[in-house]
């Protein structure tokens, strides 16, 4: 006799393998497809999961391809609207772009310039050159003003001042004759001091330029010193001095220094008696330069009278 079987039965519970209330059993995927027996059992809900979000991506790829067509769309309608230059009113109909040539703009007037170019300032020189501009007043008071007379630091006493129209009588020896015959009007002199050296300067007038540099150029002798205001006689009686001659414009200009005892000879070692006279030289130059200049500037700033 066959062995006997015990069975257990649990009228409560369903039969192994199947899911009470007719869902399928644990395991097994719905719609009654057969679970595969060559492996572990799949996780279908982690399946269904990864369906679904694949589901979501494609429908925002949709939705962004929409918007990036409608932005195409547009950007071409765009392009449409400016290369025709003409864009539809509310009624239907078209109308004209204003392009940027016609849009109102505001600018400042461009300046205006005269074609008549101004004329050159007056040349200074040009005052001092010839009679006939130089017309400032003219004495000692005016090359020569003031008490003293002080250049670059340096300052010396003024003496005497004499003018005349004897132009060989303020000379000595073949000067005169040399402003003579070149048309000399007038000398102008002054004399400078200090530390026992004095200077007297003569200040040549002529008519021309020309005149003046000829006069220069033939120059002999000297200019005859100009003593008084406190400076006794010196440079006279044979005694050595040192001369100097010059022009500008129509001005020819000479200096005499020496020592006031009238009795000592200048040497080239005798530097304050140089100085004196190279001092002196410098300021008379300055001073005819500084008359042309005010002319100058008087001419320019005159207002000009139309023709």
């Amino acid at each position: 006799m066959p062995p006997v079987q015990l069975v257990h039965n649990e009228p409560d519970r369903p039969p192994h393998g199947q899911a009470p209330h007719g869902r399928p059993p644990l395991g097994q995927p719905p719609h009654g497809r057969p679970p595969s027996t060559s492996g572990p059992t799949p996780d279908w809900s982690a399946l269904a999961d990864a369906a679904a979000s694949r589901t979501r991506r494609k429908r925002l790829l949709y939705i962004g391809g929409g918007v990036l067509a409608t932005l195409a769309v547009g950007a071409l309608v765009a392009t449409a609207v400016v290369s025709t230059g003409r864009s539809t009113s509310s009624d239907g109909k078209n109308s004209a772009l204003p392009s940027p040539e016609t849009l109102p703009t505001e600018s400042a007037p461009a300046p205006t310039f005269s074609p008549v170019a101004p004329p050159p300032p007056p040349d200074p020189k040009d005052f001092i050159s010839s009679a006939e501009k130089d017309r400032a007043p003219l004495n000692a008071n005016t090359l020569f003003p003031g008490k003293s007379l002080t250049l670059e630091g340096r300052s010396y006493a003024k003496g005497a001042t004499n003018q005349t129209t004897n132009c060989a009588a303020a000379t000595q020896g073949a000067l005169g004759g040399i402003l003579t015959r070149n048309g000399c009007d007038q000398v102008i002199r002054a004399t400078f001091h200090k530390g026992g050296a004095a200077v007297t300067v003569g200040v040549a007038v002529f008519k021309t330029e020309a005149q003046a540099l000829k006069a220069k150029n033939q120059v002999k002798d000297g200019i005859a010193s100009l003593p008084g205001a406190g400076v006794p006689t010196f440079c006279r009686n044979g005694t050595i001095c040192r001369k100097t001659a010059n022009s500008y414009g129509r001005y020819a200009y000479f200096t005499v220094a020496g020592f006031t005892d009238n009795k000592k000879n200048v040497t080239t070692g005798d530097k304050a008696v140089f100085a004196l006279g190279d001092d002196t030289a410098k300021y008379t130059f300055l001073r005819i330069v500084e008359r042309g200049r005010t002319q100058a500037s008087a001419a320019a700033s005159a207002p000009t009278l139309n023709s």
